[in-house]
């Protein structure tokens, strides 16, 4: 059971060109250097050993390294601070000092953290977060797996149509309504962009537009 307070507020965080630390560099650690990479953060990993993989993104230029314990002072100026070590002790020194800097911060090992990361699946600008409140991690994960066999990439197409509507009726000024999704999933535009036809695909967006600013 949660209380008040207990559930996230969920956000997509813009990382890019923003330090976020990883205090580890085990498994763990390393499959958060590859998120954060993909966001485009600057990161730097805290840890006396890295994984082979981690070593690989050191060479060649990906992340920067402390190869030494965790100190305080390795969060000044980091927006995300991920600790991702088999030492409790350490991990909670971690979201201490996360704390004191107004850092948000995930601990691995299930301590009160400020920041519970997660499963998440991409399909192009469409994202789609599962989260149990950093209590069953692979619940979340085994729920989008379940996700991408449903959600293929004709909806990360969808998005991008969509966002271009949006943008030509906002640029014709106040009055557009927003197609109707129901009608959309329940039309044949999905079934379009498979086909690849995607002027087509426009249109059925426009004619949802049409019918849910009528009714």
């Amino acid at each position: 059971m949660t209380g008040p307070g207990a559930m996230g507020y969920p956000v997509s965080l813009s990382l890019a060109g923003r330090l976020a630390v990883v205090v580890g560099g085990g498994r763990v650690a390393t499959r958060r250097v590859d998120d954060l990479l993909v966001q485009g953060a600057s990161v730097v990993v805290v840890s006396p050993e890295l994984s082979e993989h981690l070593e690989r993104r050191v060479a060649a230029g990906d992340v920067k390294v402390e190869r030494r314990p965790f100190e305080a002072s390795d969060l000044d100026g980091a927006w995300v601070a991920f600790a991702a070590t088999d030492d409790p002790a350490v991990n909670r020194a971690v979201m201490a000092a996360a704390s004191d800097r107004r850092c948000f911060a995930s601990s691995a090992d299930g301590a009160p953290a400020s920041m519970k990361p997660m499963a998440v699946l991409r399909r192009g600008a469409l994202e789609v977060a599962v989260g149990t409140s950093g209590q069953v991690p692979g619940l979340a994960a085994g729920l989008v797996r379940r996700l991408g066999s449903e959600l293929g990439p004709e909806y990360g197409v969808l998005c991008d149509l969509a966002s271009e509507l949006r943008q030509e009726r906002k640029a014709a000024g106040p009055g557009g309504a927003d197609p109707d999704w129901p009608a959309v999933f329940n039309s044949g535009i999905l079934d379009s962009i498979r086909t690849g036809n995607l002027d087509e695909a426009r249109e059925g967006l426009r004619n949802t537009c049409h019918s849910s600013s009528s009714g």
